[in-house]
């Protein structure tokens, strides 16, 4: 199988009791409430944001996260009247741009475009990590995802999941996959499958012509290449039914509860005022809603992510910290 690999264009209840601290607890919550609709006030007449926004991208310029970065800064600058820079800072599996936000002043103007491997399979694969996903962060909204497709090469034998898990098993050892590199998700997907279906198939990070016959591939690469006939689509990666190429089921319809996929979304400092970050997520959620939005992301090989508020942003992200935790232990992965 050869195939055209780039670069992917890819979160203080006061007691009361005898009646002096009731009175101070009302003189504290008076002041607090005060504070909250002083904040509030100072968002409705324009105070927030009065200068440039940073979004910071941890991925190099031209990858598909930095795409959509771009995409969602020209519309929120739109939205909230002020510009939106979108700054590159790659490196350290994209813990470096990340180390950077958790460490800016928690004041809604430097926001971090994160993905499921800055906030998920990174701080668990380079340890001791530089961030905590969960304590130096504050949730805004989830903005999209990618699907990964299971593809193969068109001599491989097998024609769908089942006929693959069945060609795989007759002959263990015989057969070879495709990984971009230890710890990614093309790498971790198929580890995942291997353990929960039985697998003996080995990786390869070289890509030789003829010496893999499956792998995972996101849509910026998949696509292209089923659509041209180089490769054949198996299934995807995630459960749900994906809008991209309709006639491919999901790998879950043959092994139940496989149930893995990307995602792209912006979170700011741990700190930034919740009115900051309600805004931002309101804001974020209308450009969801938008059809030029959502054919923005078809056409960058991603799909719509339903929009969450801060709250089930901070739970879904909580939710799946040891689940990359296991998939990363269970691969073996290392940093390479």
């Amino acid at each position: 199988m050869t195939i055209a690999l780039r670069q992917a264009p890819f979160l203080r209840a006061a007691a009361f009791g005898a009646a002096s601290v009731a009175v101070a607890a009302f003189v504290t919550a008076f002041g607090a409430l005060a504070v909250f609709v002083s904040t509030t006030d100072a968002l409705a007449q324009g105070g927030y944001p009065n200068r440039p926004i940073k979004l910071v991208v941890p991925y190099p310029p031209g990858a598909l996260t930095d795409l959509l970065a771009r995409a969602i800064g020209e519309r929120l600058s739109a939205s909230l009247r002020q510009p939106v820079i979108v700054d590159n800072k790659p490196g350290a599996g994209t813990l470096l741009g990340a180390e950077f936000v958790a460490k800016q002043p928690a004041d809604g103007y430097t926001l971090l475009m994160a993905t499921s491997t800055t906030l998920g399979i990174s701080p668990a694969l380079y340890r001791p990590s530089p961030i905590d996903p969960i304590r130096d962060f504050a949730p805004i909204s989830q903005v999209g995802s990618v699907n990964f497709f299971l593809i193969a090469n068109p001599a491989f034998p097998a024609k769908n999941v089942r006929e693959m898990i069945e060609t795989i098993r007759k002959s263990p050892g015989k057969y070879n996959y495709a990984s971009v590199g230890s710890g990614s998700p093309h790498h971790l997907f198929m580890e995942t499958l291997k353990t929960e279906v039985g697998l003996e198939i080995a990786a390869l990070t070289d890509l030789l012509a003829g010496a893999i016959q499956v792998m995972f591939a996101d849509a910026t690469i998949a696509l292209p290449n089923i659509q041209a006939g180089k490769v054949i689509a198996l299934g995807t990666s995630a459960a749900k039914q994906t809008t991209l190429l309709p006639g491919v089921p999901p790998i879950a319809a043959s092994v139940p509860g496989f149930d893995w996929q990307a995602w792209q979304g912006i979170v700011a400092p741990a700190g930034t005022p919740t009115a900051i970050v309600a805004r931002l997520s309101a804001e974020l959620q209308k450009i969801q809603a938008t059809p030029e939005f959502r054919d923005q992301l078809f056409r960058f090989g991603m799909e719509p992510h339903a929009p969450q508020t801060p709250a089930q942003f901070a739970a879904s992200l909580a939710a799946e910290q040891p689940r990359w935790a296991k998939a990363i232990k269970d691969s073996g992965a290392k940093v390479e």
